[in-house]
């Protein structure tokens, strides 16, 4: 079970390599109202919270953090907003993490519902462990066929509209390669050229 987990997990980060988004490339993927949610719900957050804050002050009740201020209202009121604010900050950073797990497992054809539920449930409790199971075992985005440029699925293993071979491997170890490369890495067998009639396919000329 443990040498299948760990070549699977091989072949997942193999396949990653042509994935090549950049931090805000992925940031885009996030939903527009979600961010402004995220916006809007900090600011009125801070706005209520000073709101009842000064009214405190006026009418004698309670005030943020304690009486020790009440002789102080810049401070107190500027200590309430930081308050305020890295609470929204940590709240917003779930509810966004969230909204890319969706996203992101819905491009990749996973399902988006269920793991957005797994990284809800680990994350008060274990922090972002959810999240970072999630990014090793993600499936490949889908890519571009080399040879003819159709869209296709990281899992196939040949273009269903050309053909061509997606995933090269060794002639000799039979270790999956890339197609540029031009020395095994595991075994250090000598490629052909990328682009050759036999170039790095694993089979032999009949």
């Amino acid at each position: 079970m443990s040498d299948a987990w760990n070549e699977r997990l091989r072949l997942i980060r193999f396949r990653r390599k042509r994935e090549r988004s950049t931090f805000r490339e992925e940031l885009r993927i996030l939903p527009k109202w979600l961010v402004w949610t995220c916006v809007v719900k900090t600011t009125l957050a801070v706005i209520i919270g000073v709101a009842l804050n000064l009214h405190g002050f006026h009418t004698g009740g309670p005030i943020f953090p304690d009486e020790s201020l009440r002789n102080d209202p810049p401070l107190s009121t500027l200590a309430l907003i930081g308050v305020i604010l890295v609470a929204a900050f940590i709240l917003s950073v779930l509810i966004l993490t969230l909204g890319y797990v969706y996203r992101d497992a819905k491009r990749r054809g996973m399902n988006g519902a269920l793991w957005m539920l797994l990284v809800l449930i680990l994350s008060p409790a274990y922090l972002f462990i959810g999240l970072i199971i999630y990014l090793l075992i993600r499936e490949p985005l889908p890519f571009s066929c080399p040879q003819c440029a159709a869209t296709i699925s990281a899992r196939f293993n040949f273009c269903p509209n050309c053909k061509y071979n997606l995933h090269p491997s060794c002639p000799q170890c039979q270790r999956e390669i890339s197609d540029t490369d031009k020395f095994c890495p595991y075994c250090a067998a000598q490629l052909k050229p990328a682009g050759s009639a036999e170039a790095i396919t694993g089979s032999t000329p009949g």
